[in-house]
């Protein structure tokens, strides 16, 4: 198996990468994205301000790259303080010794909304501190509803319904039913894990043991089966932008995914409705996948502690509140308060990404996280194609799935 450290040595190779330490008073951060957001750059000047000798200097770089130059920098062994990363990466920075352990005060942890904490946490340790968090909820277009003979004002709360209206949908209209993604990308991983955790199912437990191959699972895995005839044809040569894209232009009944999607809704003439996502027989309320992006601090760069105490100022309330309602106003709450609530109000449609999370649950925290995210879309397409059954698939992908774990 192909480590986290062996990738990035090769990088590094190829690269010639090199990099000074963090000096000792400054923290170094790994910003990821096109721009630092005013509301950081607001508040990193509050805190340089209170911590008289210290700065906190962002480099700004491109999502696609950004959480490979913080590995390679670490491994080289010239690590930033701090990076922005996708807090599925953090059992595999742990067990390479690359970050430190984050921990959380019971106050700190019963801030977040419900499973937050489990996003960062690896056998009772936090290894982060989140970010930026995203939820999906299903979006329905009504004028295709109420041509396949629905009713455009209720969309299904099932799956057995989901499949049962994406059937009268193909059978109806010209519109297929359902928009399933299934392209070898990871959020065709995403996407199935959502069906997984609106049955109550489960992939990896606490203790780091696999417990996919379950009657949950395979529902999820079944009712895949059940609705492919009845979804876009050829899944397999899409990933959920777009899906998206097709059903922006109504070529599809129904599709989960993000709040973006309300958006760009918004200014459309489409007849569309958002609710919380179908569930399962085993469901025990609404859920989906709790996808949330993290700050790690790295090993190494003499000035761990209080890149720990920034990192927790910068994602603090206070602060978070104010990115989210800013520039990063896709972003699902971390936490609830007046200012959700508030929001809601406002925005009903993000009423089904906030409902969601009580019985949602995280991208699962595997040390080959790559190994995990193929394993699972080799599963989905080999029910999607017909080439396996669900109940093989399932059990061959959780037993290759302990290569990984």
């Amino acid at each position: 198996m192909t480590t986290l450290v062996q990738n990035s040595l090769i990088g590094l190779m190829l690269a010639g990468t090199t990099a000074l330490p963090a000096m000792a008073q400054d923290i170094s951060w790994i910003y990821c994205g096109d721009a630092i957001d005013p509301v950081h750059e607001q508040y990193i000047a509050e805190w340089e301000a209170a911590n008289d000798g210290w700065t906190v200097t962002p480099e700004v770089v491109g999502w696609a790259q950004c959480q490979d130059k913080a590995t390679t920098l670490a491994v080289a062994g010239s690590p930033v303080a701090m990076a922005y990363v996708g807090s599925r990466t953090l059992k595999e920075f742990a067990l390479n010794e690359l970050i430190v352990p984050v921990p959380m005060t019971d106050e700190e942890k019963a801030g977040y909304y419900p499973n937050i904490v489990g996003t960062v946490t690896i056998e009772d340790q936090q290894w982060g501190v989140p970010i930026a968090f995203s939820t999906k909820a299903f979006y329905w277009n009504k004028d295709i509803f109420e041509a396949a003979g629905l009713d455009p004002e209720t969309p299904p709360t099932t799956w057995a319904e989901t499949i049962d209206f994406a059937r009268q949908i193909t059978e109806n209209t010209d519109a297929a039913g359902y928009g399933l993604p299934a392209k070898t990308f990871d959020n065709t991983m995403h996407q199935f894990l959502h069906w997984v955790y609106t049955n109550n199912g489960q992939i990896i437990d606490g203790e780091g043991n696999i417990t996919m191959d379950s009657p949950e699972v395979l529902a999820a895995l079944q009712a895949y089966k059940d609705i492919t005839p009845y979804s876009v044809e050829g899944a397999t040569a899409y990933e959920q932008n777009e899906i998206r894209a097709i059903f922006l232009d109504e070529s599809v009944g129904m599709i989960q995914t993000s709040v973006g999607a309300a958006f760009m809704l918004q200014d459309t003439d489409i007849n569309w409705g958002v609710a919380d996502l179908p569930v399962g027989p085993s469901s025990k309320g609404p859920g989906t996948l709790l996808i949330t992006d993290s700050l790690a601090i790295f090993e190494g760069s003499g000035v761990e502690d209080k890149a720990i105490e920034f990192a927790k100022f910068i994602t603090s309330p206070v602060v978070q509140e104010a990115y989210e309602g800013g520039g990063a106003a896709s972003l699902t709450p971390l936490r609830p308060g007046p200012a959700v609530d508030a929001m809601v109000e406002a925005g009903p449609y993000w009423k089904p990404f906030v409902d969601g999370i009580e019985f949602g649950g995280p991208e699962p925290l595997f040390t080959d996280y790559k190994g995990f995210q193929n394993v699972m879309i080799e599963m989905v397409q080999s029910v999607v194609t017909g080439d396996a059954e669900p109940a093989d698939a399932l059990t061959e992908a959780a037993a290759d799935l302990e290569d990984y774990k």
